[in-house]
């Protein structure tokens, strides 16, 4: 599987998902033309890179503030390993949740959320404050709110960059 990944990671390959990163509307004719494939090549390019799984879905880019959610933040959440089932159950159900990350270290989920209000986010905070401990970061401005992925450079790349075995002496 790893082979045929790196087959469809190609420069070609990076080249369709940078443009549809930054436009998954394109048409295949011009996805084709900027990166060098024919229409029906680029849709084969599109296709093969969603069976794979590399291209996981099409999703309309939203801005809060314009739909009446003015107040992002991100939640940590503390909270003990039997209340955490609990805790998950919660953020799937809370409409306000836009993310939500299960992670290491002291913290068990960092959430990311929208409200209409400070009084609105007081209430998502008490909901999750009940099945642990909450600690809040309203969000003032985000320098980099999304980044499109890239290809690593080579000499970043691990894959293609092997180490020489030392070999027995």
């Amino acid at each position: 599987m790893a082979f045929k990944t790196e087959r469809l990671l190609d420069d070609v390959g990076w080249r369709v998902l940078a443009a549809l990163q930054a436009d998954a509307r394109l048409s295949f004719s011009e996805l084709g033309r900027r990166v060098g494939l024919s229409p029906p090549a680029a849709a084969e390019r599109v296709r093969r890179l969603e069976d794979a799984g590399i291209i996981r879905g099409y999703r309309a880019d939203l801005d809060p503030e314009k739909l009446g959610f003015p107040i992002t933040a991100i939640i940590r959440v503390s909270t003990a390993e039997q209340h955490f089932a609990r805790l998950k159950a919660l953020v799937l159900e809370l409409h306000e949740v836009l993310e939500c990350h299960h992670v290491t270290g002291a913290d068990t989920l960092v959430v990311k959320v929208t409200a209409a209000s400070v009084g609105h986010l007081e209430k998502v905070i008490e909901q999750l404050g009940r099945h642990g401990t909450p600690t809040t970061s309203i969000i003032l401005s985000s320098p980099i709110s999304r980044r499109a992925i890239q290809a690593l450079p080579r000499a970043v790349d691990p894959a293609r960059t092997r180490k020489a075995r030392p070999t027995g002496g």
